[in-house]
C-alpha cells in the first residue's frame, strides 16, 4: 500500500511544470529576483505564444528574461520594464492584455456575445409561443372530431 501512495506521489510530482529559468539567470538580490519572476510571469513566449517567458525553454523567452533582469537592475519600476519590452515587441508579448481603446472589442466581445444570445433566445422564444403547432385538420377529420364532440 505504502509503495503505490509514494508511486502515485511521485508521479503527481512529475507532471508539476519545470520552470525554464536557468541558475545563471538568477539575480542575486531575492526581491529584485521575485519582481523579476512575476513580470517574466506576465510575458508571453514569442516561439511558444501559450508559456510565459519564465516557462518556456526558446531561446527569445531567455533573452527576454535576461532583458527584464537587466533592467530590473538597473532600477526601472516594472511598469517602465513592461512598457519597455511592449514598445519593442508589440503588445501581443502580454499575456494578459491591457484595456485600451485597442483592445475593447477583445475584453468585451465576450459580453456582447452572452448579450446577443440571450436578446435572440427571447425573441425566437416570444414568436413562437403565440403560434399553433401542428397543421389544419381536414374536413373529414373536423367532421370525425365533431362526432365525438357531441357523443
Amino acid at each position: 500500500m505504502m509503495r503505490r501512495l509514494l508511486l502515485v506521489l511521485a508521479l503527481m510530482l512529475s507532471a508539476v511544470p519545470a520552470f525554464a529559468v536557468n541558475p545563471d539567470e538568477v539575480l542575486a538580490d531575492p526581491a529584485l529576483e521575485a519582481r523579476a519572476r512575476a513580470l517574466s510571469a506576465e510575458l508571453r513566449c514569442m516561439v511558444c505564444q501559450n508559456q510565459s517567458i519564465d516557462d518556456s525553454n526558446a531561446e527569445l523567452a531567455k533573452d527576454l528574461r535576461l532583458l527584464v533582469r537587466e533592467r530590473i537592475s538597473n532600477g526601472d519600476s516594472d511598469a517602465a520594464v513592461l512598457n519597455y519590452i511592449v514598445s519593442r515587441y508589440g503588445e501581443f508579448v502580454l499575456l494578459k492584455p491591457r484595456f485600451s481603446m485597442r483592445t475593447v472589442l477583445l475584453w468585451g466581445a465576450p459580453v456582447l456575445l452572452v448579450l446577443a444570445g440571450g436578446v435572440s433566445l427571447l425573441v425566437f422564444a416570444r414568436k413562437r409561443t403565440g403560434r399553433p403547432t401542428g397543421s389544419k385538420l381536414t374536413p373529414e377529420e373536423q367532421a370525425k372530431l365533431s362526432e365525438l364532440l357531441e357523443k
